[in-house]
């Protein structure tokens, strides 16, 4: 066999297995050595953080809570309403989709594919009842329809309060 680096020189087997030898040879006494220096050094490490020394520094205390400063806190005071109306006057022109139903129903597939032009749904709804005022799908207020000039409109005839929106939810 020969060494690809060294295309002249011959390597018998016999080389290979007396270089091996000598590579075994002194390792073995020091695999010994070798993993069990790491384990006692490893054991006395830990004895030794277990154990204070009396030159060691004590440990640190925990911080301790300071109250917050008005810088942080700033106390509430007359001036701080034009700040609180600034924040307000920020979400202003937010758009929103205002939704009036007329009311509910439910369809099957079949009556709503027998729905043609001049079909007549029937919904839950009873006639004079309120509307429904939906704020961008939310239920916020009830009004009835009224006509101005040739528009439709809605006149508010009551706010909903959260627990009622919980209870008309179920509906």
């Amino acid at each position: 066999m020969t060494d690809p680096n060294k295309p002249d020189q011959n390597i018998s087997d016999d080389d290979w297995a007396d270089a091996m030898s000598e590579q075994e040879e002194p390792n073995a006494s020091a695999d010994a050595t070798d993993e069990e220096d790491p384990w006692a050094a490893a054991m006395a490490e830990q004895e030794a953080s277990e154990q204070p020394d009396a030159d060691s520094e004590p440990e640190p205390e925990a911080p301790v809570a300071k109250p917050a400063s008005d810088e942080v806190f700033r106390p509430l005071s007359p001036d701080s309403s034009n700040a609180e109306s600034r924040d307000l006057e920020m979400i202003m022109d937010i758009p929103v989709k205002l939704t009036v139903e007329l009311g509910r129903t439910k369809l099957t597939i079949k009556q709503l594919l027998e729905l043609a032009q001049g079909s007549v749904i029937e919904l839950e709804g009873l006639a004079g009842e309120p509307m429904d005022i939906l704020i961008n799908g939310y239920l916020i207020a009830q009004g009835e329809v009224v006509v101005v000039e040739d528009k439709y409109g809605i006149r508010i005839t009551e706010i909903i309060t959260p627990s009622e929106r919980i209870h008309k939810l179920n509906r």
